[in-house]
């Protein structure tokens, strides 16, 4: 198995697809498993370097589903993507995990960072997957009432830290494991911008780090609209460029194409 960081070299884009009713952006637009398998397939003809595929909407004030109702979104996706896509399983619940390696998946994106599911890191120890550990303030439901730090970018940092150590521990190779600081995870506007800034110090923990950037709507905010719920398209792609420029590797966004153009630009001026 490749290291993390020689299976998604900088810089890499990761597709999303939300087999949701509800998500923040395209909730709604992938919930038929046909129109997923679609979206998964021409992402990666538009040069994602593997498909984020979730079945559970962690947007603010979202509340979870069950088990089987995860499951009975994302496995007909799985199934007829058939392993011709890479994919990510972006879920906290280890049965659907499993579910998900088993049908080819190899990276598990996990929102709590191993904190919902006791079984989770058993699970990813098991395989031969890789691991995404995310920050997150709180729970989707309350993170964005009043999110409160005294230093957030060493705040995050030392969060990532303490669960990259624990996922260590449980089993699983520090070489399979990225970090993600989880904008607009339990954070404002003004603290999304100040870990955008500060993103070095995150990339200084010696892990490849994730950013998910598209279309949040600090970006929409940022313009003067303070109801914005998302960007615009244009302010995900001067977040990603910022990202890179900062050291970010991997990149999770809903618009592929147009990320992988601005990343590759950015790629080839950047010392």
């Amino acid at each position: 198995m490749k290291p993390v960081e020689k299976r998604f070299a900088r810089p890499s884009v990761m597709g999303v697809v939300n087999v949701t009713p509800d998500s923040f952006s395209d909730g709604g637009v992938n919930f038929d498993a046909d129109d997923a398998v679609t979206t998964a397939r021409r992402m990666v003809e538009e040069g994602a370097a593997i498909v984020d595929v979730g079945g559970e909407s962690t947007r603010p004030g979202s509340v979870g589903v069950s088990v089987d109702e995860e499951l009975r979104r994302v496995v007909p996706v799985l199934e007829g993507l058939d392993g011709d896509v890479p994919i990510s399983i972006d879920t906290a619940k280890a049965e659907v995990a499993r579910r998900a390696l088993a049908l080819g998946a190899e990276l598990v994106n996990d929102v709590t960072a191993l904190r919902a599911d006791p079984e989770l890191a058993g699970v990813v120890a098991s395989s031969e997957a890789y691991l995404c550990l995310m920050h997150m303030q709180g729970e989707p439901r309350t993170m964005q009432r009043d999110p409160v730090y005294e230093d957030v970018a060493g705040e995050v940092a030392a969060f990532l830290e303490e669960r990259l150590r624990f996922a260590v521990d449980a089993g699983i190779p520090e070489e399979r494991i990225c970090l993600d600081p989880g904008f607009g995870f339990g954070k404002t506007v003004e603290q999304n911008f100040e870990l955008l800034a500060r993103l070095d110090e995150i990339v200084a923990l010696g892990r490849p780090v994730l950013v998910g950037l598209s279309r949040k709507r600090s970006l929409g905010r940022i313009l003067g609209d303070p109801e914005a719920t998302t960007g615009p398209l244009s302010t995900s792609l001067a977040a990603a460029v910022e990202a890179y420029e900062r050291g970010a590797a991997i990149f999770r966004v809903h618009d592929v194409r147009e990320h992988v153009e601005a990343l590759t630009v950015a790629a080839a001026v950047s010392p």
